[in-house]
């Protein structure tokens, strides 16, 4: 698939993918076989040069090359797999597991990632597989070659550092590991600066465990390993070391105390902080009498660091190359050994420096000497032979390699100038141009640039930059670093940097080029040798140098790799860049040789020495060269196949391998017969053997048996008989067994039967029994399941319709007529009871009267009956006369007495039974009575229970709520700030990334030609060129823009690649944040749920309580009727006439029951009484229980609880209701049942809710009408300022003045709308009937609009038609005019009316328009002018207006690439213009704006709420614009973080002055605390700055986001910000100043807090959390303010200061000082007892805060009213070219 041969030359095309082609059955299959009878392979390569190892006896050498990513190091690696696999090893130590083992070593620590490959090797190395006189691999040796040191301290974009770095971050997790204190590659400077840290199907902890184990194999041990990972995570902690300049003095620099990551590094390494610390910004210089340490500029410094650190890691490279060669060394003497080149390829970049000079000049080296061997040396061989040959022409390269290494080429004028003092790449630039411009073809100079030079390569020209030559060709290190190292304690560092240690020669395995000069701070005079003065390019020369003589000295077979793209893709071949890499490498002429040439040769004596096999006798002559021809002759009969020489034989291609064929076959024949010949001896033997074996055996086995088979037959006759007696006798025991268990189960059987049949009939008799019961048991239990059932369906439906009354009054309860028909029911209740008590009293009046009646009916009586007997007594004497009369008178009186005792036994009976019914009446009173008290306890009691155990829920409820709240509201803030951080980094990165690009267009201008990203570029070329670039001029860094925008697509695709990739990469942070926020919903819901089930608790209770209550209170109500219907049985028996004298007045039974009467209606009033109060507390508790208020709509009862304000006044409602039921001696002055008083007090709580309620519309109707009159005024200005306008529209042309007014209106109206959010911000609903006026008001325009252009338009049809008859008039007349009076007259201009258009809201522009619509409406606008004459947020509006209608026309191009211009342009203008906060707010404004109309008009649901009908026609068609929404986001972000670093550099001069030295209160702070010299300020007395500076400052901020339309949320967002930037620094200052510290200057900070906070009243924005922001500070203040001597005072202050640090309260005491004699410093004791106090506190041991924390940042959607066709664009914009649609 990817192998061919070319000539003698295999080509191998990465396939950029694993292929199943390299396994054992593979290797198997080559093994032995000849080159051209298998497929073209890379094992066909080794099996060659392996067999002509074996069989010539000579070392062979595969040397591999091509470009970097082409496969070289496969390919090589691949090669020494097939030698370990097919020759074995000597010895059980397995040396080719050793050899194989070192790859992943070597790989490790020399390979990394690059743009064009992702396992490039950054080092060349040639390996030596020896061999023994066996063929078998007896070890290896491996020589290196200029490793790319660079790398470690830097790379170029999406390229890595090498692997080992990334192996041990992913390995930071071990337990070994943790001493090092790993974090992930990103954190690391020198992991980090490709960004690309991870490569795609790589796992580095996976790798790394193969390398342990490699080492492992190879004899490096674990500690030695352990000590290896100490000095590379050294490394990578020395990169994140911090140099910071001086600000007094640029060339000085130092590096902040107590850095971590230089503790870090010196605990790695062993050695001392502040040695190293120094001098790692110091240098020694030594005179000749003296010694100076000077310091090092910043720069250097870095340069310093960086060149330490490639030291370290090339000397852990040669430490790990020699004991990998150490391990590999062959124990045994080697005999031949086949040798491995695996070298850098070929390379060209942008920048191409030393590293790449070098590789190229190696491959010069090689490509001479594939030349020497293809080319030139075959054909001087060939005419040296007098063989007949035509010439090949062919590129040599000599010329080149003598421009380089030859006297006085780039090479020694380079040792040359490293040795001048004053030596630089300037002049060694000029000396270069002196020496070789003009005089060597193959060395220009660049036509723009002084400091490069080209050079005609053999493959391409390179253009060299002559920057960094020298510095990397000393390679220095100074020494005074290098002595603090030696002095490390750890071994493995002191071993690597021992002064002993010398530079060891290139077979030893170790390159010598790669350990750098330690430069001394004292020269060194006398030092004959001059081995240390060498420098890396002369070092490399000589090895290349030994390098060709060892390829020379071999037998050489190339394998040339070719990329079949340059895109890395799988299988894909671009064949122009493949026959570019086949020419470069010479391999047409190869092919054009080995078909013309001849490859293979022998010498006479070898041919024949070799092929005798061949010859017959009679063919063998003595004349060896007559005896091969005559050979030959007959075994090749083609003669153009081979050529006879002088002294060898030459061969074309593959006539060699016809004759080694010829050989083996004639050898195998042979080898058949002698095989054949000893096979049949040897089975002759084995058979006579196996014959008298087989006679032996049988005799023995038939004689055993024989003898077996007599033993048979006599043990089975007496079988037979112990069978047969056997058998007779478990017959006989079976028969007896089964008789006598018959009988025994007989037995069983009858008795069981019996039994069966007893316990059948009692069982019969006794279910007739249980039945009997069981039938009535189910029958009672049925009747007292339906009488249950009955009962609770009673219940469940009056539960039902007391539930639906109770909704209703809850309606009812909703609206004040209610209350007012409460009282009209109060009214008529109370007339109704006076009514009842006249009725009442009218009934006592008329029983009195009768009673009155039935008094005079018996003393008339009476009378009668005394007349009568008088009469009688007087006629005594008449009735003497008549007996008869007398006899019956006594008859008569007789008659009475009896019925007069009657009525005396009747009254006697009466009395009894009035007397038991009194005991009765007093038995159930008495009973009563305990009843009510017990209920009224009970109630009380559960009252009392479901109010503790409601706020007992409650609070645990809200705590857990809130707790869980705050922790998911602190992750989601830790998320985002962790996303905006990345967010900010990546900014960096672009800005850093955007800086190179302009050095790259300069570059450009000056060298034009393609160019490539440099991936070697050192980090001090990145640190040069950067600086560069900020000290450029102006002037240039105009031209360069300008120039660049020549360029912006290309611009733009990049930009836009680079945020895609950001989008992708941060995908994981936005599912966490989603899977965060699904968890915070998912805790709210559980919230409610719980809130919900402890409502239905709460109510199920209060349900029970209340049913409970009804229930007693109807058994009351029975009772009651109970009693009135005995009072007024015993009233009839009272009015019963048929007893005149027992019921007479007076008399003892008519007192007795009038006094029972009397007590019955007491006792029934009582009842009375009780019974209204409990319907009262019942309905007081439903009221509580169902509202809030009667005024407000129904609530939840846990919501109610948790107000705690209205809690208490229900609570204060409630019992104050419950006061005025009881029954007190005013109720009765009052009235005898106390109705009156309980309706009175009813009316009085009704009055005070009332009065409440019209207290509170009081008020409200105050600030209404507050409102109004601010309106009235508003209205006025308005009304005059539209006059002003009218007037300047008057001055106008008539074409402008509709578009004037047009935007005044318009201007008019965003303008109410910032006001009226800012005035309704504190209360919604009002704002949202406002914005509900406002569109009512729009839509009314809209439709006067309408309705006006319907006008217009009928107008226009009216003029279009005139126009045509004055036309037709004209022409009529025209044709009767003269055409002298036709040319008199003026020609005058048709007006032709055009149709109006119903435009869509779209804008449409050319393609070629983009840029000027960038610039116009980005690049060159004016905030200004747009924020005061225009729509707040108009380019937002016109911007997406532009990709609305590229969507509309379904063009994918142009609405990339309009998004990624609007993109590149707000950032240009931001990058211009980064400290203008007017610019930043602008931009942030119409960012976000921009990104509410993309999502307002995405189609989706979600955003689509607020829209009317026209908006959502208007959303986009085809493309789903969520990830460039994604984008625009993040770029608002990275705005507000460079609007928040404008704010903070505003802020931060004002801070300290304005807010701690500035005294507000004149005179507070008195005298300056005693032992303090005078601080001067760093502001002069004139220039100081005040609290009302910062005031202005803010209110500065506030107004110019408002006039740019700006978010009121956004800007709370903001108003926090500055607030916490305030607070921060200002806390920061008091605690590192301690004449700020004293009583008097916290009464002053506590005064400017109060301003800030008042400031925050004023413009509406409380609920912007920026008061928090400043609690550390009120903290602060008040401990400056509070007693600081007794343990209280120590309680209070660790209560009250929750705010701020253990560490800042414990430096705020320790740095207080009294300004006055009646202060008294803190004393220690107490400072203790704080600490002991809060040493259990949790919190971050920092002492200053963090003034740069940014806090994340949230763009709430806020969807826009303004309708898009509706937008007109302004002449002053120059947007002519935009056309609406």
């Amino acid at each position: 698939l990817i192998y061919t041969y070319c000539g003698i030359v295999l080509v191998a095309i990465n396939p950029y993918e694993q292929l199943p082609i390299y396994g054992e059955d593979i290797i198997n299959a080559y093994s032995g076989q000849n080159m051209g009878d298998m497929d073209p392979h890379i094992f066909a390569v080794a099996e060659e040069a392996y067999k002509q190892m074996a069989r010539d006896e000579r070392n062979q050498s595969i040397i591999v090359s091509g470009e970097s990513g082409a496969g070289k190091t496969v390919s090589a690696k691949y090669a020494m797999r097939y030698f370990a696999t097919v020759s074995g090893s000597a010895s059980e130590a397995n040396v080719e597991e050793k050899v194989l083992a070192s790859n992943p070593i070597m790989e490790s620590i020399g390979n990394a990632k690059t743009t064009r490959n992702d396992n490039s090797s950054r080092f060349g190395k040639y390996i030596e597989i020896g061999f023994d006189k066996k063929y078998r691999i007896i070890g290896a040796n491996m020589r290196t070659y200029l490793l790319e040191k660079s790398r470690v301290v830097f790379q170029a974009e999406d390229e890595r550092n090498y692997h080992i770095l990334y192996q041990l971050c992913a390995s930071k997790h071990l337990p070994e590991f943790k001493e090092l204190r790993l974090g992930h590659a990103q954190n690391f400077n020198y992991t980090n600066f490709g960004g690309s840290p991870v490569i795609e199907g790589i796992d580095d902890a996976k790798e790394l465990i193969n390398t342990r184990h490699a080492c492992t194999l190879l004899g490096i041990n674990e500690s030695h390993q352990m000590g290896i990972f100490r000095v590379l995570a050294a490394v990578l902690h020395l990169g994140n070391v911090t140099i910071k300049a001086n600000d007094r003095d640029a060339e000085n620099c130092f590096i902040p105390p107590k850095t971590e990551h230089l503790i870090i590094f010196c605990e790695l390494l062993g050695i001392d902080y502040e040695q190293m610390a120094h001098w790692l910004c110091h240098r020694k210089i030594i005179t000749g009498s003296e010694t100076y340490i000077k310091p090092m500029p910043k720069i250097q410094a870095i340069n310093a660091r960086d060149a330490l650190a490639k030291h370290i890691y090339a000397s852990v490279f040669n430490w790990i190359v020699h004991h990998v060669n150490r391990a590999l060394r062959a124990t045994v003497k080697q005999h031949s050994f086949i040798g491995v080149l695996d070298i850098y390829g070929f390379e060209t970049f942008e920048i191409n420096s030393f590293e790449q000079f070098c590789i190229n000049y190696a491959n010069e080296k090689l490509q001479q000497q594939f030349n020497m061997h293809v080319f030139k040396l075959e054909q001087e061989e060939y005419m040296k032979e007098q063989i007949p040959w035509t010439l090949i022409d062919f590129y040599d390269n000599q010329p080149c390699i003598n421009l380089i290494e030859a006297k006085l080429g780039i090479l020694d004028l380079l040792d040359e100038e490293c040795k001048m003092p004053k030596g630089s790449d300037d002049t060694w630039a000029q000396k270069l141009y002196n020496t070789h411009l003009n005089k060597c073809a193959l060395f220009r100079k660049p036509r723009m640039s002084n400091r490069a030079f080209i050079i005609q390569h053999f493959a391409d020209q390179v253009e060299y930059q002559c920057e960094g030559f020298l510095e990397k060709n000393k390679d220095t290190v100074y020494e005074e670093q290098i002595t603090v190292l030696k002095a490390s304690k750890l071994p493995l560092l002191a071993e690597l940097f021992q002064e002993e240690k010398q530079v060891s020669s290139p077979t030893d395995g170790r390159p010598p080029f790669a350990r750098a000069t330690v430069k001394s701070a004292k020269p060194r005079a006398l030092q004959p040798s001059k081995e240390h003065k060498k420098s890396v390019g002369h070092q490399f020369r000589n090895s290349l140098h030994l390098l060709m003589e060892t390829l020379n000295a071999t037998t050489p077979h190339y394998v040339r790799c070719i990329k079949p793209n340059d895109d890395k893709f799988a299988f894909t071949f671009d064949p122009k860049r493949a026959v570019q890499q086949l020419r470069a490498c010479g391999v047409l002429e190869t092919i054009r040789i080995s078909a013309a040439g001849f490859p293979s040769r022998w010498t006479y004596q070898e041919f024949f020495n070799r092929y005798r096999v061949l010859m017959k006798q009679k063919d063998v002559l003595n004349d060896k060269k007559l005896t091969c021809k005559n050979v030959l002759e007959k075994l090749i009969k083609d003669q153009d196949k081979y050529q006879f020489g002088k002294t060898k034989i030459f061969f074309r291609a593959g006539q060699v391998a016809y004759l080694e064929k010829l050989r083996a076959d004639k050898l195998r024949v042979a080898c058949i017969r002698i095989q054949k010949t000893i096979r049949s001896w040897l089975q002759r033997k084995k058979y006579l053997r196996m014959r008298s074996a087989a006679i032996t055996i049988q005799r023995y086995v038939r004689g055993y048996q024989a003898r077996c088979y007599a033993q048979f037959l006599r043990m089975t006759r007496a079988a037979i008989l112990i069978q047969k007696y056997q058998r007779m006798y478990a017959a006989r025991q079976r028969f007896l067994r089964f008789r006598s268990a018959t009988i025994v189960i007989q037995s069983f059987i009858r008795g069981f039967r019996g039994r069966r049949l007893y316990k059948a009939i009692l069982r019969e008799q006794k279910a007739t029994i249980l039945q009997k019961h069981m039938r009535g048991w189910m029958a009672r239990s049925k009747y007292r399941r339906t009488h249950h059932a009955i009962i609770y369906l009673q219940c469940c439906y009056r539960r039902m319709m007391a539930k639906r009354e109770l909704k209703k009054l809850k309606i009812e309860a909703r609206s004040v007529e209610h209350y007012k028909t409460l009282n009209i029911g109060m009214e008529n209740k109370i007339l109704q009871l006076q009514c009842k008590v006249n009725h009442q009293t009218k009934e006592m009046k008329s029983l009195l009267e009768k009673l009155v009646n039935l008094e005079s009916t018996y003393t008339n009586e009476t009378d009668k009956l005394r007349t009568e007997v008088d009469r009688l007594r007087v006629n005594e004497g008449s009735a003497k006369v008549s007996n008869n009369k007398i006899t019956s008178l006594m008859e008569e009186i007789a008659i009475l007495r009896k019925e007069l005792v009657e009525t005396q036994g009747q009254k006697k009976r009466l009395e009894e039974s009035a007397d038991k019914y009194k005991a009765e009446t007093d038995v159930v009173v008495s009973q009563l009575k305990e009843q009510n008290a017990l209920l009224k306890s009970e109630k009380d009691d559960l009252n009392l229970r479901i109010q503790v155990q409601a706020k007992e829920i409650t609070e645990s409820m809200e705590k857990q709520n809130e707790e869980e709240t705050k922790q998911l509201q602190v992750d989601l803030n830790d998320e985002r700030s962790r996303y905006q951080s990345l967010l900010n980094e990546f900014c960096k990165l672009e800005e850093r990334y955007d800086n190179l690009k302009e050095e790259m267009s300069l570059a450009s201008i000056t060298k034009p030609g393609h160019r490539r990203t440099d991936s070697t570029h050192s980090s001090n070329e990145s640190e040069y060129t950067y600086n560069s670039l900020l000290s450029s001029e102006p002037g240039e860094s105009e031209d360069v823009t300008r120039r660049t925008e020549e360029y912006p697509e290309q611009k733009g695709a990049l930009d836009m690649s680079l945020f895609l990739k950001l989008q992708k990469s941060v995908a994981k942070l936005e599912m966490e944040k989603q899977a965060l926020q699904d968890e915070l919903d998912g805790k709210e819901e559980q919230a409610l749920r719980s809130k919900k089930e402890a409502e239905d608790q709460q109510l199920q209770a209060r349900s029970t309580e209340l049913e409970y209550e009804s229930l007693k209170r109807q058994e009351l109500e029975s009772e009651n009727k109970k009693l009135k219907n005995e009072l007024n049985e015993l009233h009839r028996a009272l009015t019963d006439k048929s007893a005149p004298q027992a019921t007479a007045p007076g008399s003892p039974a008519y007192k007795v029951l009038l006094d029972h009467m009397n007590a019955a209606t007491e006792e029934l009033e009582v009842r009375k009484e009780e019974v209204l109060i409990l319907r009262s507390q019942l309905v007081s508790q439903k009221e509580a229980v169902v509202c809030k208020e009667t005024m407000t709509e129904p609530i939840l009862f846990l919501e109610d609880v948790r107000k705690m304000k209205d809690q208490g006044e229900i609570t204060q409602a409630f019992v104050g209701l419950k006061e005025t039921n009881r029954p007190s001696q005013d109720c009765q002055l009052l009235n005898e049942d106390g109705e009156l008083w309980i309706v009175y007090e009813g009316l009085k709580q009704t009055n005070r809710l009332l009065e409440s309620q019209l207290q509170g519309q009081k008020k409200v109707y105050e600030n209404e009408l507050e409102i109004l009159r601010g309106e009235v005024q508003n209205l006025k200005e308005e009304i005059n300022r539209q006059q002003q306008l009218l007037a300047q529209n008057l001055q106008l042309p008539p074409e402008a003045r509709i578009e004037a007014s047009l935007q005044h209106e318009i201007t008019r109206l965003t303008n109410e709308n910032l006001y009226y959010e800012e005035l309704y911000a504190d209360d919604p609903m009002k704002y949202q009937y406002y914005r509900i006026s406002l569109y009512k008001r729009i839509i009314d325009l809209m439709e006067q609009l309408e309705k006006q252009d319907k006008t217009v338009r009928k107008l226009k049809k009216q003029l279009k038609v005139f126009a045509k008859k004055i036309g037709e008039l004209e022409v009529g007349q025209t044709e009767n005019v003269s055409p002298a009076q036709l040319a008199d007259e003026p020609i005058r201009p048709v007006n032709i009316p055009r149709k109006e258009k119903d435009f869509q809201g779209m804008l449409e522009y050319k393609k070629d328009d983009e840029l000027k619509l960038i610039k116009n409406l980005i690049l060159e606008l004016k905030p200004r002018g747009v924020a005061v004459n225009l729509i707040p947020g108009l380019p937002a509006y016109i911007l997406f207006m532009c990709v609305r209608h590229a969507d509309y026309i379904n063009d994918d191009q142009r609405v990339r690439s309009l998004l990624t211009s609007t993109i590149n342009g707000i950032k240009k203008i931001l990058k211009k213009r980064s400290d203008d906060f007017e610019i930043v707010s602008f931009w942030l404004s119409n960012t976000s704006r921009f990104l509410h109309c993309l999502k307002q008009y995405s189609g989706e649901e979600a955003f689509m709420k607020h829209n009317t009908p026209r908006q959502n026609d208007h959303c986009l068609r085809n493309f789903d614009l969520a990830e460039y929404r994604q984008v625009i986001s993040d770029l608002a972000i990275q705005i507000y973080q460079q609007l928040t670093k404008v704010l903070e550099n505003a802020l931060q001069p004002m801070i300290v002055s304005g807010m701690l030295e500035h005294e507000t209160i004149q005179g507070v702070s008195g005298l300056k605390p005693t032992g303090l010299r005078k601080r001067t300020s760093s502001v002069a007395d004139e220039g100081t700055y005040t609290l009302d500076s910062i005031v202005r400052q803010l209110n500065n901020f506030h107004s110019i986001m408002c006039q740019h339309g700006m978010d009121p949320e956004l800007i709370k967002q903001i108003v926090k910000q500055m607030f916490y930037i305030i607070g921060s620094v200002t806390l920061n200052n008091l605690l590192l100043r301690k004449d700020m510290c004293s009583w008097s200057k916290g009464m002053q900070i506590r005064y400017n807090v109060s301003q800030l906070e008042e400031w925050l009243r004023d413009k509406n924005l409380q609920t912007s959390g920026a008061k928090e922001t400043l609690e550390p500070l009120i903290q602060a203040a008040q401990l400056l303010q509070v007693k600081k001597k007794t343990d209280e005072d120590a309680e209070a202050i660790c209560s009250m200061c929750n705010a701020i640090t253990t560490a800042q309260i414990v430096k705020v005491l320790n740095l207080y000082t009294p300004v006055n004699e009646f202060e008294e410093r803190v004393t220690a004791s107490f400072i203790r007892t704080i600490q002991v106090r809060l040493q259990n506190r949790k919190d971050s041991p920092q002492l200053l805060m963090d003034a740069k924390h940014i806090f994340p940042v949230t763009f709430p959607f806020n969807p826009s009213s303004l309708a898009l066709e509706s937008i007109q664009i302004p002449g002053s914009m120059n947007l002519g070219f935009l056309l609406r649609v």
